[in-house]
């Protein structure tokens, strides 16, 4: 994000000692400072796992869902075919626009 520790601890309501005793592993945040640093864009997903929060697709259409679903339930080589076959159409469509 940018802060500094001293920003990060201010943000988060704890002192820059603790703040520092978080990024060593020392302490564990509570929900009050995690809240707090999530307000300002904070990705506490990140913080507590080392896995990024997904960037939101946007509103599915109730078709999309269901495509999404039975993409999902797919084996991962039909999957794979599915992806081919909407690049080929995907590729086919930017041709004809230009």
């Amino acid at each position: 994000m940018g802060l500094k520790q001293e920003e990060m601890a201010q943000i988060g309501g704890v002192t820059r000692n603790t703040q520092g005793s978080y990024e060593r592993d020392e302490r564990r945040p509570d929900t009050g400072y995690l809240k707090a640093l999530h307000a300002v864009g904070l990705d506490v997903l990140y913080v507590i796992t080392g896995v990024r929060t997904p960037e939101p697709v946007g509103d599915l259409t109730e078709d999309e869902e269901v495509l999404v679903k039975r993409y999902r339930s797919m084996p991962s080589d039909d999957q794979k075919s599915v992806r081919r076959f909407v690049q080929a159409i995907a590729d086919d469509v930017a041709k004809s626009s230009n």
